[in-house]
């Protein structure tokens, strides 16, 4: 007898976005793994995976989550299709306070919906338990990759989401031969090891701060630079992390140094707003300022990378920045221009791949704590919303919700 239905939804946010929470073999062993709970799915010709490939492993196909208890996504949930009183997990993109998502927790609000934001699933130490951040990582670094050779007529490789999977991807790399140019990777987490992965792959030689600011190298070089390499206390106080991280906004910007010699910058490290943007529309005026081409994997729009303007898209993934005039321009249209790659859902170019990563995921760490007593806190810590209130760890997003 089923006790509990778990239905994965139709993603509908648009642009689209292929990736699924559970894949078909994945949902087969949920429902092996816990007796009495159901997954259904609900109809979807978006899907990475086709709607036959779930009913081949048994899994119901419906036309309405209604009677499901747990519903889970991937990107937000469209305002007028979230159903009252379930449960949902999802990526909200509100826990930053992001003005263009208040409309869609005030409705969950008004739902009585219990949101759990898979951003903020976490261990008891902290830290993160899923994410896509290694996909986000890989395509975002190759996708840099790639605007590098558009903007330079270097080489002609395909793009990341015309690739079947991982593998197919990687064979792609033996199309590119860098010239010797330098690149930033901010970031340490597993963003940032995404894209080492490929800048490894590519023969991309990694090189310390210092040997990075003051030689010169023959072949491609990368540098990993993490929140003390470029930022710095102001009044000339020694850096300290803990400190950094519980009052940023106390540091200033450290970074025009690696500016003045690096081609390419891939930014993948978490941004908090109180802390100070890398550089500043000055800095990019100024003689100091070398680099022409920013991969930006956060997509903080206008945050750690300011002249990330807004967020691209799979189908056109570059624009210019004209640091001049402060706005946007066609892609590689003056060479006095930046090239922004900002992807904002980069992992979707390898769906199948990411989504059966993040399943595993789901599986093996959220579910046993969802469906069982939740002994670690893994639920009710990233639990936003419950019965028409804020949870106490977020009543921070009080003022965000009245619009205050």
């Amino acid at each position: 007898m089923t006790e509990t239905k778990i239905g994965l939804i139709r993603e509908g946010k648009i642009p689209i976005d292929r990736r699924v929470a559970l894949t078909p073999a994945q949902a087969k062993t949920v429902m092996h793994r816990f007796p009495g709970v159901e997954v259904v799915a609900e109809r979807s010709d978006i899907r990475c995976y086709p709607d036959k490939e779930y009913e081949r492993e048994g899994i119901r196909l419906v036309d309405s989550l209604e009677d499901c208890k747990i519903i889970l996504g991937v990107k937000e949930v469209p305002v007028d299709s979230l159903i009252p009183a379930k449960t949902y997990f999802f990526f909200s993109h509100t826990i930053k306070k992001q003005p263009y998502n208040r409309g869609l927790l005030q409705e969950i609000l008004r739902k009585n919906i219990t949101l759990v934001d898979y951003e903020t699933l976490t261990d008891q130490t902290g830290k993160r338990i899923i994410a896509f951040g290694r996909w986000a990582g890989i395509v975002g670094s190759y996708n840099g990759i790639w605007t590098f050779g558009q903007r330079y007529n270097l080489f002609n490789t395909r793009r990341a989401y015309t690739c079947f999977d991982l593998d197919d991807l990687w064979s792609e790399l033996t199309n590119i031969n860098l010239p010797p140019i330098k690149i930033v990777l901010t970031g340490g987490g597993r963003v940032a090891k995404g894209a080492i992965e490929v800048l490894t792959r590519l023969g991309v030689r990694k090189v310390t701060p210092r040997q990075f600011l003051e030689q010169w190298f023959d072949f491609p070089v990368f540098v990993q630079l993490n929140a003390r390499n470029y930022n710095r206390r102001k009044g000339g106080q020694d850096f300290s992390r803990n400190d950094f991280y519980r009052a940023p906004q106390m540091y200033e910007a450290d970074f025009i140094k690696y500016a003045a010699v690096a081609d390419l910058l891939i930014a993948s490290a978490f941004w908090d707003p109180k802390a100070p943007a890398l550089f500043s529309r000055e800095e990019i005026l100024s003689d100091d300022f070398k680099i022409a081409v920013i991969a930006d994997i956060t997509c903080d729009i206008e945050g750690s990378i300011p002249c990330t303007k807004r967020p691209s898209t799979i189908e056109d993934p570059i624009y210019d920045y004209n640091p001049c005039d402060n706005q946007i321009e066609n892609p590689l249209s003056d060479e006095a221009n930046i090239t922004i790659m900002a992807v904002d859902n980069l992992p979707c170019e390898l769906p199948r791949d990411a989504s059966t990563s993040f399943g595993k995921d789901i599986v093996e760490k959220v579910l046993p704590e969802l469906l069982g007593d939740d002994s670690g806190g893994v639920i009710r810590r990233a639990t936003i919303a419950e019965a028409g209130k804020l949870t106490e760890r977020f009543t921070y997003l009080q003022e965000y919700v009245d619009g205050r």
